[in-house]
């Protein structure tokens, strides 16, 4: 983008987000993964639960970074909103079209409408307007209302799966369409749904706020604030449990932390130091490392060979050696770095694809 600022560190923590991503994602044998590579059962906060907080986190960064100038060096606002639009509307595109794949790929029953993808494009539309047009003091107070108000949402029918407001919510409007719904029973919820777009939108947002903090030279704010976070959402978990799925307001507090901490660390390593900028390469080309990753995945179980290639390559050799665990991580790892040898590629002929 014109104007844009960009920071060597910012596309490394992204890079290493969607790798981490692809990591979590593509285990050899789901039946055999290291605890910290699983999400939580519900409530809790594995390594594993921070990896898509902190790519909505960079997203929020980058539009610091890059709309918000724009828009301060006098772009034309309407261009800049239908630039906006266009390019959130893709994202969530891409994201139904990928989960279409999915449909076909595992035969399953019903088509989902929510997913990873179309998270991220909601949040983007409703993120950079608020960047453009509202204030400092005013996007703190969107922060603070968000995460309050969505305590206060929750707290009366309380966080039990299934149970929840929003759970109830996204059941009610789109059963049987959910990542998980039960037919005898009528419940069902999903991790991407409706009202957690809210919270969600209050990561982003704080990401906002720690990348106009960087783009103006006060990085050393973000550790005081990542501490401060991190110290809130803990505190917060006592009575409204960090839960990804239902993404409370102290999951979000304390994700953010995190996220604003290794947003520092690498900034002053990699920015100020000249450390190299490991991940930059899946960084930017993010969005087509983790939609191509996922269709190739597809492409794969659809023609039966998925787990052939894991048998065949890992397992059948590595597990009288070592146990099923280390193979299925093994197996993971070296997706990740088949795919970090196509955006390498395509980084150094400088493809970047941008959705």
């Amino acid at each position: 983008m014109s104007g844009a600022v960009r920071f060597r560190s910012v596309d490394a923590l992204r890079g290493l987000t969607v790798a981490a991503m692809l990591l979590v994602n593509t285990p050899g044998d789901w039946g055999h993964v290291y605890a910290p590579l699983l999400h939580a059962d519900w409530h809790g906060c594995t390594p594993t639960d921070l990896v898509f907080p902190f790519f909505l986190f960079v997203v929020g960064v980058s539009i610091a970074l890059g709309v918000v100038p724009r828009a301060a060096q006098g772009a034309d606002l309407h261009t800049l909103h239908r630039a906006i639009l266009a390019r959130g509307l893709r994202i969530v595109g891409l994201g139904l079209l990928l989960h279409l794949a999915m449909w076909w790929a595992y035969d399953l029953p019903h088509y989902r409408p929510w997913g990873v993808l179309q998270r991220i494009g909601l949040c983007f539309l409703l993120a950079a307007p608020i960047a453009i047009h509202l204030g400092a003091r005013a996007q703190w107070a969107l922060v603070a209302t968000l995460l309050l108000g969505w305590w206060a949402l929750l707290a009366p029918d309380g966080y039990a799966e299934f149970r929840n407001l929003a759970d109830r919510i996204d059941t009610a409007l789109f059963a049987p369409h959910l990542y998980r719904y039960d037919a005898a029973t009528g419940l069902g919820r999903d991790p991407e749904g409706l009202l957690t777009t809210l919270p969600a939108l209050a990561t982003v947002l704080l990401g906002v706020r720690m990348g106009t903090w960087l783009r103006c030279g006060q990085r050393r704010r973000l550790p005081l604030a990542a501490l401060a976070m991190l110290a809130a959402g803990a505190l917060w978990s006592l009575v409204m449990p960090l839960n990804k799925a239902l993404w409370t307001s102290s999951y979000v507090l304390w994700s953010a932390g995190w996220a604003t901490l290794a947003l520092w660390l690498l900034h002053v390593l990699v920015d100020r130091r000249g450390w190299p900028a490991l991940g930059r390469s899946f960084g930017v080309n993010a969005i087509t490392a983790y939609a191509g990753s996922a269709l190739l995945v597809c492409a794969l179980v659809a023609a039966g060979v998925w787990g052939d290639l894991y048998q065949a390559g890992f397992a059948a050799w590595m597990t009288p050696l070592a146990g099923p665990y280390l193979p299925s991580l093994a197996f993971a790892l070296a997706f990740v770095a088949l795919w970090w040898g196509v955006v390498h590629w395509m980084d150094r002929r400088g493809w970047h694809l941008k959705v």
